[in-house]
């Protein structure tokens, strides 16, 4: 404890530590190899939340996207309406009428044309970045599968020294190298 401090450790940690301070090479050497598992695995959560962060990132911009999309649909369907409501005016006027609403509805045409390509471009970026919010979480599951067997091999790796058997050890050396393929996989965003 340390001034008004305590620190609760895990069932194996004191384990851990006595057997890495009490001179027994094999124990020592498990206690250097969690070690180095704690330290993957502290550099493969961080990775896990970083991807995890920034495909929300992306969810959170396909979805301004989609609803600046939807903003542009509606202010082209109200053109249309217009529009529309132009049509039917020059339908049913004559002479000096019917030439002001040919105007407005051609006027109305030509300020649709713009708003549709906007909204095309509008959802178009939408589905980009939903893509890259799905490629993000993909690579996120990897980090966070090898991060979960990282820790596995950790919990092996303390069974190790309280069991002493050495092929529990060699179980967690592979689990750990099962662990950081899959964080290569996730490096390599495959």
């Amino acid at each position: 404890m340390s001034e008004g401090h305590f620190h609760v450790h895990g069932p194996h940690d004191h384990e851990v530590e006595h057997a890495a301070h009490s001179g027994d090479p094999f124990a020592a050497r498990i206690a250097v190899m969690t070690a180095i598992f704690a330290t993957i695995g502290a550099l493969f959560g961080y990775m896990a939340g970083a991807t995890q962060n920034e495909a929300l990132l992306f969810k959170n911009e396909a979805a301004i996207r989609r609803t600046q999309a939807s903003d542009q649909w509606n202010f082209y369907q109200a053109k249309s309406s217009k529009q529309n409501l132009a049509e039917l005016g020059a339908t049913l006027s004559s002479g000096e009428q019917q030439a002001r609403y040919a105007k407005e509805i051609e006027r109305y045409k030509s300020e649709k044309e713009p708003i549709m390509a906007k909204a095309d471009k509008l959802e178009k970026e939408s589905a980009e970045a939903e893509a890259k919010s799905e490629a993000a979480m993909h690579t996120h599951h990897r980090w966070a599968q090898a991060l979960t067997l990282i820790q596995i091999a950790i919990a092996l790796a303390a069974i190790t020294i309280l069991t002493r058997q050495k092929p529990m050890g060699l179980g967690a050396l592979g689990v750990a190298i099962a662990s950081i393929f899959l964080g290569l996989l996730a490096a390599a965003h495959i």
